[in-house]
């Protein structure tokens, strides 16, 4: 395992409960009271996740995010938010920022470490080879598996890393319904113990991109008491 883990967290008590729970379970955790200090690690050597507190003194958890994403070496490490307030708001915000995945406290050790684990599976896991082609076309949206990059027309589109696997496997299946459980497993790994309503917030602000764009079609269909389908419709 030995995974390096930074965690920022201006509160003592938790910031030590986290690096005793993460040691314990066989990774490295490095705890620092400010978000400062956490990028600054970083920009040094990239860690294998990062566990940034949304309400912190001095700089925010979630504008150190977006520093965060701004950087090349860091844009793809996977993050988990810290959040007091379990509110939609507070949630959709983190993970339009860039985050990948979000706790409420107060939360259990073994949730947590739950968490770390399914987040570290995409960077740490076996990969497979690509089973489909590197760019796929629907229509005027393209998405580029080899660079990551996605274009509505010839704008590009600002996608997290989950918004744009979920896109990807959406694209990829326009012929069926892909139910919430399969996107679950595929997106975010086949131990995900999290909140389903956590695909329900990425659709949202996936779909809020792609309106923000083009505001008369609907590219992600909702099919009740299934999950969710690509779909272009015009004139909605």
């Amino acid at each position: 395992m030995n995974e390096r883990i930074i965690i920022a967290e201006d509160d003592e008590s938790i910031r030590r409960l986290l690096e005793v729970a993460l040691a314990g379970h066989g990774y490295m955790p490095l705890g620092f009271g400010s978000a400062e200090d956490a990028l600054h690690e970083m920009e040094r050597t990239p860690p294998d996740l990062v566990i940034f507190d949304i309400m912190m003194e001095g700089l925010d958890g979630i504008e150190a995010l977006r520093r965060m994403r701004e950087i090349e070496p860091l844009r793809h490490i996977p993050v988990i938010m810290l959040t007091a307030r379990d509110t939609e708001l507070d949630k959709v915000v983190g993970l339009d920022a860039g985050a990948d995945d979000y706790i409420t406290k107060p939360f259990g050790v073994l949730e947590l470490c739950a968490r770390v684990r399914a987040n570290l599976r995409r960077t740490s896991g076996p990969k497979e080879p690509e089973a489909t082609p590197a760019i796929c076309t629907v229509g005027v949206l393209t998405l580029n598996s080899a660079t990551r990059e996605a274009h509505l027309t010839d704008i590009s589109l600002e996608l997290t890393f989950k918004e744009f696997e979920l896109l990807k496997l959406l694209m990829e299946h326009q012929d069926r319904a892909i139910s919430r459980d399969e996107l679950l497993s595929r997106v975010w790994g086949d131990d995900y113990c999290g909140e389903t309503r956590t695909l329900d917030i990425h659709i949202a602000t996936l779909r809020g991109k792609l309106r923000d764009l083009d505001s008369d079609t609907q590219y992600i269909k909702t099919v009740r008491g299934v999950g969710y389908r690509f779909l272009v419709e015009d004139g909605q």
